[in-house]
C-alpha cells in the first residue's frame, strides 16, 4: 500500500506552480512544457500530441468548419509508467485538463493567478486561485498518484500501465481529450480511465449533454416616438422563452434517470446571452440569443433538439408576425453528448472499494448536470469514471478555492484504485 500523503509538500509546490500559469484562451503551451519536463524528471515516458482540426470537424460535437476549432500551438501531454508485464494487465488513464476559464480580476479578492494558501474556520488548509478546483489540483493529484505507484513498484506486484494526462481545451469541448480518444497517441490500448474533475469525492458515472443553439428574431424598426409603427422583437422573444421554460419543466417530470434523483431540475435550459436592438430611441428590430439545453443520458442531441424546435414552431404558428418572419434556430459552438457507464465496470468497483478503505462516505455513483472529457473516452470504448477533489460550485467562480485535505484524500483513493486494477 502506498501512502500518498508523503508527497504533500512536493504536491503543494507542484500545484501552486501549475496554478500560476495563466492557461486561458489557448495559452496552455508554457504550462504544458513545464509539466512535460516535470513528468520526465519523475521517470515517466513522455508523450505529446496536438489535435487535428479536420479530424475534430468530422465529429458531430464540433463545428463543421476546421477553422472554427482552435488547435494551433496547444499541445496535450502525458506520462506513462509501466509495471511488471505491462501487456498482461490493464492500462489505466488518469486524465485532467490544464486550461481554465478567464477570471474577472475585479471580482476577486486576490490575484487569480497568484495562488494563496489559507484556512477554513476550523483550520483546514485551503488553496485559492483560478483553476484550484477546476481542475489543476485534480490534474496535479493524478500526476502524483502515478508517481506514487511508480515509486512503490518494487514493493507491489503489478502488471499494466498508468497514464497521467494533461489535456487542453476541455472548456471548449474537449479538444485534447477528443483528439486522444479518436487518434490514440500511445502505442498501446487503454482499458479504463479516471477523469479527476471536482466531484466532492463522489463517483460520477453519468454526465449530462448540452445542446448549444442560437436564436435569431427579426422585427421592424421605428422611431421610439412612434413605436407603434414598429414591431419589437422583445415580446416575441419572451413568448419563446416562456415556451422553452414550460418544456424544461415538463421534461424534468417526464425524463428520468436513476443517477439524477438529487436534482429537481435535472435537464436545465439556460438563456446565456441576449442581444437586441441598436439604439434606445429605436424599436428593437433584431434579437440574437444563445441557449444551452440540457440533454439526459440515454437521449440524443438530435432528439432533444427536435423537441425544442417543435416548441418554437408552436409559438410561431400562433403568431402572425413570426409566421411571416420565421425565426432562425441554429446550432453553434461545441455540442456535448450525454454519456454514462455501467456502475459495475471494474474501474468503478475498484474506485468504490478504495473509497470505502479511505473512509469516504459517498460511494454511491451519481450523475451530474455538467459535461466532461469522460464522454470522449467512453465513446471510444474506454470505461471512464469521474472522481476528484473539490466542489463544482467553486468552478468558474471568483475566489475559486479547494480544501487541501480533499486533494490528499483523492490522491490516496486514486492511487489505491489503480493498484487494485493492476494487481
Amino acid at each position: 500500500m502506498t501512502r500518498f500523503a508523503t508527497y504533500d509538500d512536493e504536491l503543494r509546490e507542484f500545484t501552486a506552480t501549475l496554478l500560476a500559469f495563466e492557461t486561458t484562451d489557448g495559452r496552455e503551451r508554457p504550462a504544458q512544457e513545464w509539466l512535460l519536463d516535470r513528468l520526465a524528471s519523475f521517470g515517466f515516458d513522455t508523450y505529446e500530441w496536438t489535435a487535428d482540426a479536420e479530424r475534430l470537424a468530422d465529429l458531430h460535437e464540433f463545428p463543421d468548419d476546421p477553422d472554427a476549432i482552435p488547435v494551433a500551438d496547444r499541445p496535450s501531454v502525458a506520462g506513462v509508467a509501466e509495471f511488471g508485464d505491462p501487456d498482461a494487465g490493464p492500462t489505466v488513464v488518469l486524465n485532467g485538463h490544464v486550461d481554465v476559464v478567464p477570471a474577472d480580476e475585479e471580482l476577486w479578492e486576490t490575484d487569480p493567478f497568484d495562488p494563496v494558501w489559507g484556512e477554513t474556520d476550523d483550520g483546514a488548509a485551503t488553496l485559492t486561485a483560478r483553476g484550484a478546483a477546476d481542475m489543476k489540483a485534480g490534474t496535479a493529484m493524478g500526476v502524483f498518484a502515478g508517481r506514487a505507484l511508480a515509486d512503490a513498484a518494487e514493493d507491489l506486484s503489478l502488471n499494466g500501465r498508468v497514464v497521467v494526462e494533461s489535456v487542453v481545451g476541455e472548456e471548449e469541448g474537449g479538444i485534447g481529450a477528443a483528439a486522444a480518444a479518436v487518434d490514440n497517441p500511445y502505442p498501446f490500448e487503454r482499458d479504463a480511465a479516471i477523469v479527476t474533475e471536482p466531484t466532492e469525492l463522489t463517483p460520477v458515472t453519468a454526465t449530462e449533454g448540452s445542446l448549444m443553439k442560437r436564436l435569431h428574431l427579426d422585427g421592424r424598426s421605428a422611431h421610439a416616438a412612434r413605436r407603434w409603427n414598429g414591431e419589437s422583437v422583445l415580446p416575441h422573444f419572451e413568448r419563446i422563452r416562456r415556451a422553452f421554460e414550460t418544456l424544461e419543466a415538463e421534461r424534468a417530470e417526464r425524463v428520468s434517470h436513476p443517477r439524477y434523483g438529487q436534482f429537481s431540475n435535472p435537464w436545465p435550459v439556460n438563456v446565456g446571452t441576449v442581444r437586441a436592438g441598436s439604439w434606445a430611441s429605436s424599436v428593437p428590430a433584431t434579437l440574437d440569443a444563445e441557449v444551452r439545453i440540457g440533454v439526459a443520458p440515454g437521449e440524443t442531441l438530435e432528439g432533444v433538439e427536435a423537441e425544442f424546435e417543435a416548441a418554437l414552431a408552436d409559438v410561431v404558428d400562433d403568431d402572425e408576425w413570426l409566421s411571416a418572419h420565421p425565426p432562425r434556430f441554429e446550432r453553434f459552438s461545441v455540442q456535448f453528448s450525454p454519456s454514462e457507464i455501467d456502475p459495475d465496470e471494474p474501474v468503478v468497483t475498484a474506485l468504490r472499494a478504495a473509497m470505502a478503505e479511505a473512509g469516504c462516505p459517498n460511494t454511491e455513483p451519481i450523475g451530474e448536470t455538467y459535461g466532461a472529457d469522460s464522454r470522449h473516452y467512453i465513446a471510444a470504448g474506454i470505461p471512464t469514471v469521474v472522481f476528484g477533489p473539490g466542489d463544482i460550485d467553486e468552478a468558474h467562480f471568483p475566489n475559486e478555492t479547494i480544501v487541501w485535505e480533499e486533494v490528499l484524500t483523492a490522491g490516496e483513493v486514486v492511487t489505491d484504485t489503480v493498484r487494485r486494477l493492476l494487481s
